[in-house]
């Protein structure tokens, strides 16, 4: 068990780092695995290397989208459960007391909004939702998956581990046979509102997560090693401003010599404590 008292004492810092500033939040996978959401980095993601699917890829392949849509009928069983944990909770709660701004998430759970944030921008998408790539017309996920689930009975029995962002790990033989469902309007190819690796954020994205970040007094950065650059920008703007910045993270962040403070501890741990000592308390967990 980890010793609390470097941790209170990181928290502590943290805590008059942020007293008198209003922050911007930008979080990452490291924020949502104690909802049981698997991250990429992880010891145990790195144990099971994979590639994830890039969007030229998805765009211009049948193949490719069965194999996505394959995968991803099992992980969304459990991706769509997920709940807010305590890191999303006091978040909310922070916001609620004038603590933070608003939160820029590379996250595509959309957790942050079932938590009771109110101004989050999500730079990835976010998976409940589905767009055709013909029309544009969208469609929430849960409706494509009770299509896919029609399609292709006797799915969900099947034995597979959990992978980032609602994927799951299946053999090559039962992909072959998946039944990929349509778009209702024009019958194009359906894809996550997510933005895959490879592809751009949309600008008007960008830019709203800039107009948040720059009129902050503050960055706190949550469960993220910013390895990507969508996310590693915003530490540099911030740098570059001359805004202090703090991080909350298990292990080595980019960027991390820019940064005022790290406590390294686990999201839903440090924000809880920061909570306390702020004077926001986070709303208890309810069962669902």
């Amino acid at each position: 068990m980890q010793d609390p008292s470097p941790r209170r004492a990181g928290v502590d810092d943290l805590a008059a780092l942020l007293r008198g500033r209003t922050a911007a939040v930008l979080t990452g996978a490291g924020c949502s695995t104690e909802s049981g959401i698997p991250d990429y980095r992880s010891p145990e993601s790195l144990r099971r290397p994979r590639t994830p699917i890039k969007g030229r890829e998805f765009v211009g392949s049948a193949e490719v989208r069965r194999r996505y849509w394959a995968r991803s009928i099992v992980g969304w069983q459990r991706f769509g459960q997920a709940r807010p944990n305590a890191a999303h909770r006091a978040l909310a709660a922070l916001e609620e007391g004038g603590r933070i701004a608003g939160i820029v998430t590379q996250n595509v759970d959309g957790l942050h909004g079932a938590a009771g944030s109110r101004r989050v921008v999500e730079l990835h998408g976010n998976l409940a939702q589905v767009v055709c790539l013909g029309c544009g017309a969208t469609e929430p996920r849960d409706a494509v998956q009770a299509r896919l689930l029609d399609d292709n009975p006797g799915f969900l029995g099947l034995a597979a581990a959990s992978a980032p962002d609602g994927d799951a790990d299946l053999p090559a033989e039962r992909i072959a046979d998946f039944r990929v469902v349509d778009c209702l309007r024009c019958g194009g190819p359906l894809k996550p509102q997510v933005v895959f690796f490879g592809e751009n954020v949309a600008r008007p994205v960008v830019d709203e997560a800039f107009e948040l970040c720059d009129g902050a007094e503050a960055l706190l950065v949550v469960g993220t090693s910013l390895t990507v650059f969508s996310g590693y920008r915003f530490l540099l703007r911030a740098a570059e401003r001359g805004v202090p910045v703090a991080l909350v993270n298990v292990g080595a962040v980019r960027g991390q010599e820019l940064c005022r403070l790290h406590v390294e501890a686990r999201a839903g741990e440090v924000l809880q404590e920061l909570c306390d000592r702020l004077g926001s308390p986070p709303a208890p967990t309810t069962s669902t």
